[in-house]
C-alpha cells in the first residue's frame, strides 16, 4: 500500500515545524516562566515553547489529562496562541501577569496560575 506523499511529507516534517516558536517579544516577558494551579500547569520559555498540562475530573468521576508541547505561533492581545500549521489552540487570558503581594499571578482559561519563583 502507498501512502500519499503529502502525509509522508508532513509526518517527517512535524519535527521541524515544531521546534519554530516565536521568541516572546519583551512587551510579553511577564508571560515566560513556569505558571501552576492545582489541575494546570503552563510552562512557557524565552525561544517560544509552551508545555501545557491540565487535569479534569468528568462528571461520570473519571479523570482526563490534556496535554500540549507545542510553539509559540502568536500573541492576540493578553491571550496567545500555540501549534503547528492549521493545528493550534487559543489560551485565552482574562487577567494578563501581575504581582498581587509579591507574587505573580495571570488567569488562564478561567483557572488561576501563580509563577514559580
Amino acid at each position: 500500500m502507498r501512502k500519499p506523499i503529502a502525509l509522508v511529507i508532513l509526518v517527517a516534517a512535524l519535527p521541524m515545524l515544531s521546534a519554530c516558536g516565536q521568541p516572546v517579544a519583551d512587551d510579553k516577558a511577564a508571560y515566560v516562566g513556569e505558571w501552576h494551579a492545582q489541575a494546570m500547569d503552563v510552562e512557557l520559555t524565552n525561544y517560544g515553547t509552551v508545555r501545557y498540562k491540565r487535569v479534569r475530573n468528568t462528571t461520570a468521576g473519571a479523570t482526563t489529562t490534556t496535554s500540549i508541547n507545542a510553539p509559540l505561533r502568536r500573541f492576540e492581545g493578553d491571550n496567545f496562541v500555540v501549534g503547528i500549521a492549521f493545528l493550534s489552540t487559543t489560551f485565552e487570558v482574562s487577567t494578563p501577569p501581575h504581582r498581587e503581594a509579591g507574587t505573580w499571578k495571570m488567569v488562564v482559561d478561567g483557572v488561576e496560575l501563580t509563577r514559580s519563583p
